[in-house]
């Protein structure tokens, strides 16, 4: 019996296609997996495996969401701007420039 892939399984490969530099947002994915909400894709990047960039993923407003305990935002800011993503003075990240358009 073939297992089926999970949302989460589907969600992590398409964040994996992510080049370094781009983003996304939850529910940019969400809209290319059938049945699944921004939400979903939120809560699978809360759990994510160590091989996702889980740091190219941020809300449709171009902004870092906020992470209930830790430093979570400061540490996503720090990997994105290694990559060479800029935020201007309101913590946004331009999609025209960063933004990653799935094939």
């Amino acid at each position: 019996m073939e297992n089926k892939p999970t949302y989460r399984d589907v969600i992590y490969d398409i964040v994996k296609q992510i080049p370094s530099g781009k983003v996304v947002s939850y529910g940019q994915i969400a809209r290319l997996i059938p049945r699944c909400t921004a939400r979903m894709v939120g809560f699978a990047m809360a759990s994510c495996p160590d091989d996702v960039p889980w740091q190219r993923v941020i809300n449709s407003q171009g902004k870092i969401s906020p992470r209930g305990v830790g430093y979570g935002a400061e540490v996503q800011r720090q990997y994105l701007e290694a990559e060479g993503v800029i935020f201007d003075e309101e913590n946004r990240i331009d999609f025209n420039q960063f933004g990653w358009q799935p094939e």
